[in-house]
């Protein structure tokens, strides 16, 4: 399974032609305790860098950007009941869904964890 990052904080594990999309560690430290998750519909498609979800914490609400263009095939709902699993678990457990793979070629846009770490430690 190949792992990709945004520089947004939004990772993407891609295995076959599903991904599944959440925000990273560095993401949810920022945020703070993590309060509520709106998911989008399954079957909804999303096209790459737009909204797909909204994250509410006690300091702010944040906007999910879509890594890759596809069609939501599934959401998390776990995230309904224990929200704060982004915070327990956000490159885990706290996932907010899974989609389809549209175009292969928008990964080339993406970081591996070796670049995203270097992006995170010059913010």
């Amino acid at each position: 399974m190949a792992r990709y990052f945004t520089d947004e904080h939004e990772w993407i594990d891609v295995e076959g032609d599903t991904a599944t999309v959440g925000i990273t560690d560095y993401a949810q430290g920022q945020l703070g305790d993590i309060v509520f998750v709106e998911l989008p519909d399954v079957g909804t498609v999303i096209d790459k860098g737009k909204d797909a979800a909204v994250v509410e914490s006690v300091k702010a609400a944040s906007d999910v950007y879509a890594p890759i263009s596809g069609e939501v095939m599934e959401t998390n709902g776990a995230l309904e009941d224990d929200p704060a699993l982004v915070n327990t678990s956000p490159e885990e457990g706290g996932w907010f869904f899974k989609m389809s793979i549209g175009d292969t070629s928008q990964f080339d846009g993406l970081m591996d964890e070796a670049a995203y770490k270097s992006f995170c430690d010059g913010l």
